[in-house]
């Protein structure tokens, strides 16, 4: 079998209808993944309802229909191929998917592309989400400073808008020199497979030669072992066997393992993936692995799987940097919303308010506020109500990211600073 090409997740942000849906439409189509004859399809219907312009947006949206119905096409995680790698688009619409796909989906962003307007330019929710991108830990970015078919390929705007780009994500601890900031016009394709003629003095890369320079994540099979556990299975024959993701580290068969907060171990006798039996899984894989000693109903989804000589940590409260993405009133102390991180869904009370910062620049702007509202970035203290594993985002980060939902919204998201045991 050959090697599969390396996977990545990248997601797609910036202000709304600065074009990111017809650029991921114009990807899909360019990659051969949308056969012509449905993009023809949607153009003509576009027209028909006043909607030129909107059918590789279209692509994206009737796909959104079709998610929500149930049938084939999953567009969250819609891959195409470059040269090099699987790339997996997380389209983010508004806040609320955004973070639920970056935080709670599977898929943590290795990379983003942001789309800003060359006619607009640097937007609100431009700094917002890229203030985001960066609290979420990403650190690869690409900017396609798109709609140029609006400006007339006019290279003076282009150069206006890579300035305007330019400071807002030095601000949040990018480096614009080593950020490609790409000329494009989705609807068009300018620049995005193919190089255009329209922009004969922009010399630099397109969007899909820009995803071929990403960097693969680094697989940490250095660090300890974590398999959260999306479902426990009991086999008749084979006995209780969890399936997951690994995180971090390396399982191997006959390792001794520990699930937390549950506090029951095992030994692992087989290990499979894909139906095939595999001596040893990493990072990335999803797994279900047959542990001896542990029955169906000692363990469920939101425990974490570890090595008893260094366990997933169960904390007794966690200090955590978050974002308030929309809250219909104010975070106080005592607010008890749902933490979602990893696999674990826990009810969390706000203790203590540490600091607002400035979300620009990440300083601490206000000693111990009264309240939070939406669009505050802050330093809180959460207490779990239940036993609960999580980790500091420096040590674990996919264990140590989370949101925070109520009312069937995400309310905030965020990472873990430092944490106190559960003794």
């Amino acid at each position: 079998m050959a090697k599969e090409k390396e996977h990545i997740n990248v997601a797609m942000i910036g202000h709304v209808d600065h074009g990111k849906s017809t650029l991921i439409g114009r990807m899909l189509y360019e990659a051969g993944e949308i056969p012509e004859h449905i993009i023809e399809k949607y153009r003509k219907e576009a027209q028909e309802k006043g909607k030129a312009t909107f059918e590789f947006a279209w692509v994206m949206d009737k796909l959104k229909e079709e998610r929500e119905r149930g049938i084939t096409i999953d567009v969250a995680h819609r891959k195409f191929e470059t040269s090099k790698y699987y790339i997996t688009i997380v389209d983010c619409p508004g806040h609320r998917d955004f973070i639920k796909n970056m935080i709670t989906g599977a898929s943590q962003a290795d990379a983003a592309i942001l789309v800003v307007d060359a006619n607009d330019g640097v937007q609100a929710q431009t700094k917002e989400h890229v203030f985001l991108a960066r609290t979420l830990g990403i650190n690869q970015l690409v900017v396609a400073i798109n709609k140029m078919d609006k400006v007339d390929y006019d290279e003076k705007r282009y150069n206006e808008v890579k300035e305007e780009v330019s400071k807002l994500i030095r601000m949040v601890g990018y480096k614009p020199d080593e950020v490609p900031m790409i000329p494009t016009s989705a609807y068009n394709g300018d620049n995005v497979i193919k190089r255009s003629e329209r922009t004969p003095w922009y010399k630099g890369i397109t969007i899909f030669e820009a995803f071929d320079q990403l960097k693969a994540p680094e697989k940490p099979v250095d660090k300890p072992l974590r398999i959260p556990i999306q479902d426990v299975y009991s086999i008749s024959g084979v006995g209780t066997v969890p399936v997951g993701r690994v995180e971090t580290g390396v399982l191997k068969t006959g390792d001794k393992v520990i699930f937390q907060p549950a506090a029951v171990s095992g030994e692992v006798k087989s290990i499979e993936m894909h139906h095939e039996a595999i001596p040893e899984a990493y990072p990335g894989d999803n797994i279900g692995f047959n542990v001896r000693g542990v029955s169906k109903n000692d363990i469920r989804r939101g425990d974490v799987c570890g090595h008893p000589d260094t366990p997933p940590t169960v904390v007794r409260d966690f200090t955590a940097q978050i974002v308030v993405l929309q809250h219909p009133t104010a975070i106080t102390v005592g607010y008890t919303p749902v933490v979602h991180a990893h696999t674990a869904q826990v009810a969390c009370r706000f203790v203590e308010l540490q600091k607002k910062l400035d979300p620009r620049t990440g300083q601490a702007k206000e000693e111990n506020p009264q309240f939070l509202k939406t669009g505050d970035a802050a330093i809180v203290k959460l207490e779990p109500t239940r036993p609960m594993v999580i980790e500091k985002v420096k040590e674990i980060p996919p264990l140590g990211r989370f949101a925070i939902r109520d009312m069937g919204q995400t309310v905030a998201a965020g990472m873990v600073l430092d944490l106190t045991e559960k003794v």
